[in-house]
């Protein structure tokens, strides 16, 4: 298969990342209206459809674009692995937040939900460090598998990262700086306020280096020394 041009890896790109919104956005909305008495089962129901969501999508794109649907996917894909050109960067980085904000209104729109900027304040120190934390492990992640020839099982490994990080990080792992921007635009369960979303920004960047930087020094050292028992 020749690869596609960079408009099509674009479009693949809105596209995979509005899905990934919309199914963020739109879970937690069925989520809160279908058990609006508990917001465990709430966060059950979310993190299930995002889980699934998101390896389905990676499986999909991946060999369109790469299936990046994160900016510092992209940030650390391009400094570590790939070192793709800076105008990639930004085209894949413009697709990404514009794809997120469209996949929050086309949820609003499927579930009748007023637009409204979200009012949730979520920053705090303990949910900004389980960002990084966050964050960190899924580029990790994606460093290692990418590193050691596994690049196909990328999809399922991620959607199953982010299903438990839903529950170990206090932030419920955002860990994508296009999807916290995007669910600035919702005032619904999933939804974040403008300033704590900056926070967040914030410390998935740097996570993005630390994870980034650790796991390809993981790797490096892997497979230039022999396993010792």
């Amino acid at each position: 298969m020749n690869a596609p041009s960079l408009p099509r890896r674009a479009v693949a790109e809105f596209l995979g990342t509005a899905g990934l919104v919309a199914v963020v956005v739109g879970s937690g909305i069925a989520a809160s209206r279908l058990s609006p008495a508990d917001v465990g089962l709430q966060l059950l129901q979310n993190s299930l459809a995002t889980a699934l969501g998101l390896a389905v999508l990676i499986v999909v794109l991946q060999p369109l674009s790469g299936a990046h649907l994160n900016p510092v996917v992209t940030l650390v894909n391009s400094r570590t692995l790939e070192r793709a050109p800076g105008r990639t960067q930004a085209v894949y980085v413009a697709a990404q937040v514009g794809g997120g904000i469209v996949g929050t209104l086309a949820a609003l729109a499927m579930f009748e939900e007023p637009f409204a900027l979200s009012a949730a304040t979520r920053a705090s120190v303990g949910t900004v460090f389980a960002e990084v934390v966050a964050t960190a492990g899924l580029v990790g992640l994606i460093v290692v598998m990418a590193r050691t020839g596994r690049a196909a099982w990328v999809g399922p490994a991620v959607g199953a990262y982010i299903g438990a990080a839903y529950w170990f990080t206090s932030s419920t792992s955002f860990a994508n700086p296009a999807v916290t921007i995007a669910r600035v635009f919702t005032d619904s369960f999933a939804g974040i306020g403008p300033t704590s979303a900056l926070w967040f920004v914030a410390a998935q960047v740097a996570g993005a280096v630390v994870g980034g930087f650790a796991a390809a020094w993981l790797v490096r050292r892997a497979t230039s020394e022999p396993i010792r028992e």
